[in-house]
């Protein structure tokens, strides 16, 4: 008799090799995209912080409760240097 126990790791495998194959490329764009969203997000919210005024401080004075958990890390992300090629990460692209 073989127990459902036993047959776990094989289908925790099978399962796991079929995500890198198909959907770990979905899941990587999906947050990437998020990144870039909530970089625009904060930017236009609180980007007085680094010198870009977009919104009225009253409206980023309201918000501010929610986003200073993610400023430190949003200061860091934006004001590092980038390289041009850094954006695409040697993509292919399909092929």
């Amino acid at each position: 008799m073989t127990s459902d126990r036993s047959s776990q790791p094989w289908r925790t495998k099978v399962r796991e090799f079929l995500f890198g194959m198909m959907g770990m490329e979905f899941a990587q764009h999906a947050q990437e995209m998020r990144g870039s969203v909530e970089t625009l997000f904060m930017l236009s919210t609180v980007g007085d912080m680094i010198g870009v005024p977009i919104m009225p401080p009253y409206y980023s004075l309201r918000l501010l409760p929610f986003v200073v958990p993610h400023i430190a890390t949003w200061k860091r992300r934006v004001l590092r240097e980038h390289e041009f090629t850094e954006e695409h990460d040697y993509d292919l692209h399909g092929l």
